[in-house]
């Protein structure tokens, strides 16, 4: 029985820990992560975009039409413009 209770307990506390651990950049930062490479400003900053992005620019330039970063139809980001269709 008291086996039992102390794998309650380390495993209610591992998850407290986790949490906390998850939340320490809403706590401090007050915002959430910012993992969407479309979003991210730093990511931005460096060029760095997303597969389905750079799939896409490579089909539009094979079939010669404009890139994202100049057509007023897609700005950019990964999520906005949806998947490709063949």
């Amino acid at each position: 029985m008291n086996t039992i209770i102390v794998v309650i307990v380390a495993s209610i506390l591992v998850v407290a820990f986790f949490m906390l651990g998850l939340s320490l950049t809403r706590i401090f930062k007050g915002h959430d992560i910012q993992s969407e490479i479309s979003t991210n400003p730093h990511m931005k900053e460096r060029g760095i975009k997303c597969a389905m992005q750079q799939e896409r620019e490579a089909q539009m330039e094979a079939m010669g039409l404009e890139s994202c970063d100049t057509n007023p139809d897609c700005n950019g980001e990964c999520g906005a413009c949806g998947a490709i269709k063949n």
